[in-house]
This record gives structure tokens, sequence and C-alpha cells, in this order.
């Protein structure tokens, strides 16, 4: 998509980020999608061997090239999350591929970033107790899936009720909201839920899928937040994992705006915030 192009142009051409800012990730060893994904599924899909109906569920047609971003989208993931443990926060301008399963892809999601990543520091041993914060206007229902037995990690979804997936998984915990919900009653529920269940986790490191699907101008959303409601969900989240000492890494997830420049600006926003907060 476009925005994954201009959102670094615009960072640099404010200032917000210097070009030092930025890494590149790459390929990672295969190892690290086994944690995650079923050997038999990941091979289907590098070998390009997903049956019709399988790879029907992605929604792009099934190429190496898409293979590779995927994978180039996980490591980014992984990076970020080892930059996060060192300065507190970090960004993926991709990523928050919240739909694939551990044994299928689904809407645009082939490999599950933020479970690689979580699997990655947690077999490093870095930390225990994670809590996945996904304010994306879908349901993770892959992140679910993939965690449903593993009460090492978390996870929290805050989603449009009548929105695609339109069966739902069962996160941790849900927060099915209703079509229209707007900035107010938006940033109530989640000032109110995410303070109490990070006291009752106790996470030492948390995933934030910040998608700004949940724009009352977006496409695929059904929700009705303002950019300032957006901005002050983005402000919630990091200045609460700021005041907590609780690395945060953060994965960007949907955004279908018509308006190009209204995506963006929106996801730079959590970028100005997390220079705002942390530095």
């Amino acid at each position: 998509m476009e925005k994954y192009d201009l959102l670094p142009q615009q960072l640099l051409h404010e200032g917000t980020c210097e070009s030092n800012n930025f890494f590149q990730p790459e390929k990672p060893n295969n190892k690290y999608f086994f944690t995650v994904h079923d050997i038999d599924y990941f091979y289907d899909l590098l070998n390009i061997t997903l049956n019709q109906n399988a790879a029907r569920k992605i929604g792009f047609p099934l190429s190496e090239v898409l293979i590779d971003r995927e994978m180039i989208i996980a490591d980014g993931t992984m990076k970020a999350s080892d930059f996060a443990l060192k300065n507190g926060i970090s960004m993926n301008i991709a990523g928050g591929t919240h739909h694939a399963f551990s044994n299928r892809a689904e809407a645009f999601c082939m490999l599950n970033d933020q479970a690689i990543g979580a699997k990655y520091i947690q077999k490093k041993g870095l930390v225990k107790k994670i809590l996945i914060v996904d304010l994306d206007v879908h349901q993770g229902n892959g992140t679910a899936e993939i965690f449903q037995n593993d009460p090492s990690v978390f996870t929290f979804s805050m989603h449009g009720k009548s929105n695609y997936p339109f069966i739902k998984e069962k996160s941790d915990l849900d927060i099915p909201l209703e079509n229209n919900t707007k900035d107010a009653e938006y940033l109530s529920i989640l000032k109110h839920i995410l303070p109490k269940l990070i006291n009752q986790e106790k996470p030492d490191f948390i995933y934030y899928l910040c998608g700004v699907d949940v724009l009352e101008s977006d496409k695929l959303g059904k929700l009705n937040l303002t950019i300032k409601g957006c901005k002050e969900r983005d402000r919630f989240v990091l200045q609460t994992c700021f005041d907590l000492k609780i690395p945060v890494m953060c994965s960007m997830g949907g955004g279908y705006s018509k308006n190009v420049n209204t995506i963006v600006d929106a996801h730079a926003n959590t970028f100005r915030l997390a220079q705002e907060i942390y530095f």
C-alpha cells in the first residue's frame, strides 16, 4: 500500500524522525516462524503450494514477492522488539498481521508478526509475561487462536462488534464495540480497562497494534473516531507504558480511509507521540 512509502517520508520531512532512527529488516531464519506456525503450513506458503481455497482467503494473489515481504515484516517486529527492550519503545511501519492463524492465512495476513515477536523474546529469556493490546477495528482472531492455550501471552482485542471477522475467535479479553462508537465512549472504555488489565496481568512487555481503521473516514471500519480521538487513544496507551516502565513495540495495522493523507497523518501521530513521550 502507498502509505508504507509515504509514512517514513512524512516523518523525515517534518523532523519527527531522522534517517538513523530507521532500520532495514531482512528475511530471518525460518526457525523463528516455527514457534508460532505449523511447519507444513509454513512450507506450503513458502513453496506456494497452498490449496486453492486456502490461498483465496489471503485476498492477494500468492507470489514469492508477497511471501518474502511477509517474512521481512516479521523480522522487523522481532528486531523492533529488541529495540523496545533497550529504548522503551519501537515501531514497525508495517506489521499487525493479526489475522494469520497458526495453520492458515486470512485477510492479507500470512505470518503473525506480533505473535512471532512475542515468542522470539520469550525464547531468548528476555521476558516472561506479554500483553498484546490490539486496537485495530478488526478482531485479532489469528492472534487469539495462536495463544489460546498459552497463559504467558494475554490477548486483548477491542474491535468493531459487527465487522470482520464475522465469526470471532476468543481472545483472553474481547471488547466488541457497536457501530458508530465515537471518541468519548471509546476512550472511556479503554481508559477504564487497560490500567486494570496491566495491574492484573503484570506484563514484562506490551505489543500494541495501533490500526487507524477506527477512524470515521475508514472504508472498512464501522467506528466513528476522529483523528483527535485516535491520537488520544495512542497517547493513553504509550503514556501508560512509559509511566509503568513497560517496553512497548508498535505495529501499525490497518488504515483504509479514502484520502491517503488522512491515513498517513493518523499513523504519523503514533510516531509523533512516541517522540514526545519517550525522547
